[in-house]
């Protein structure tokens, strides 16, 4: 028996609404699911999966498995992309059959167990930035009808607007962001679900030259195991999810000088919702340029002198007491003394305590996160 959806107007409010507050994008597919006689909905980015999207409360342990399983990189419906992009819409019925789809491990593994086995995908946006609604039903719920695709077919231009509203905004707070990392004086770019760079701010663009640079639009080292390990790092944050929202730092060797620290961060939900360009940004701490405020610091914060003050510059860029004296050009057994009255004046007894201290106090606090 045919069936036509009904009123998809409260699906199209709630994306209008998402749009501008990202942290409603959940509740979005709440309304998705509801509108379309659907079991759940998910919001997927064509390019650059990951874990975090939005999704219907319903489609939670199922995503779980999608992605901790690793079917996001062998997810079968992504056969359908040719009609998907040509139409608009696409189902199960655009690249396969009921009895293939009883043997695939695709939908006997992953989707069976939840009770589910019928989707249609609704393409969002145009370009190189395209989603897809993807609407689920159960097993009992059966295939959406030829009726309900040709309805998703015209739904499909009409949220084109909320993911350009969405984007606008999400370059709106890209821009404030920066700004405020500028007026802190933080170095900082922001890249994107793929970990390509979005915007660099003034102070990160002082930074590039031969030894950081971005190379086809990623921040690259000139020692490649650098690069490699600050890939790394954004694909933990970005992709794997992992390790709350910020990661260590990743020390960015120059050729001469001492290194470049670099501290990626997860950008928060009200920042990175759908369709948002952001999902990370990456604050660089120069070194070079930080002995003189860090003495500054220090002899205001623990009353040391500024001999003092320079040789726990030195250890708390990571230094050891031999190398710190033979860069300030001082005895080792001067130092040894220096270093005592440190710890005698921030009550500390181990260089690993006083560099923990020195961290929270004036070191290298976790980077600002003006994104919320």
């Amino acid at each position: 028996m045919a069936r036509a959806l009904g009123d998809l107007s409260p699906l199209t409010d709630a994306f209008a609404s998402a749009a501008i507050d990202p942290s409603r994008w959940n509740a979005a597919m709440d309304a998705a699911a509801k509108a379309t006689g659907s079991f759940g909905a998910v919001l997927l980015p064509i390019r650059g999966r990951s874990p975090n999207v939005a999704m219907s409360e319903s489609m939670r342990p199922a995503m779980d498995d999608y992605f901790r399983e690793g079917w996001a990189t062998r997810d079968e419906r992504y056969r359908c992309l040719p009609a998907f992009m040509r139409m608009g819409v696409a189902s199960e019925f655009d690249f396969t059959t009921p009895e293939e789809m009883a043997r695939h491990p695709y939908y006997q593994e992953l989707l069976r167990p939840h009770g589910l086995r019928w989707f249609a995908g609704v393409r969002v946006g145009n370009g190189d930035d395209v989603w897809g609604l993807s609407l689920q039903r159960s097993i009992e719920q059966g295939p959406f009808q030829q009726s309900e695709i040709d309805c998703l077919a015209a739904l499909s231009g009409r949220l084109g607007g909320a993911a350009e509203l969405a984007r606008a905004f999400g370059f709106a707070r890209i821009e404030a962001a920066l700004e405020a990392f500028e007026a802190s004086g933080s170095a900082a770019v922001v890249v994107d679900r793929r970990g390509e760079t979005v915007r660099v701010n003034p102070s990160a663009e002082r930074l590039l030259g031969l030894d950081l640079q971005i190379v086809k639009r990623r921040v690259a080292s000139w020692s490649r195991d650098a690069t490699a390990a600050l890939d790394r790092a954004l694909h933990a944050l970005i992709w794997a999810g992992q390790g709350g929202a910020f990661h260590p730092p990743v020390v960015l060797p120059r050729r001469e000088g001492r290194p470049i620290l670099a501290y990626p961060t997860r950008l928060l939900a009200i920042a990175a919702g759908a369709f948002s360009p952001a999902r990370a940004c990456v604050v660089f701490v120069d070194l070079d340029a930080r002995p003189t405020t860090i003495a500054c610091d220090l002899i205001t914060a623990f009353g040391l002198t500024p001999a003092e003050a320079r040789l726990t510059g030195r250890l708390l860029a990571e230094e050891s007491l031999e190398a710190a004296a033979d860069s300030l050009g001082v005895a080792r057994e001067t130092a040894r003394s220096q270093l005592k009255s440190v710890f005698r004046k921030t009550d500390t007894h181990r260089q690993c305590q006083l560099t923990a201290l020195l961290v929270r106090a004036v070191g290298r606090p976790r980077p600002p996160n003006p994104f919320g």
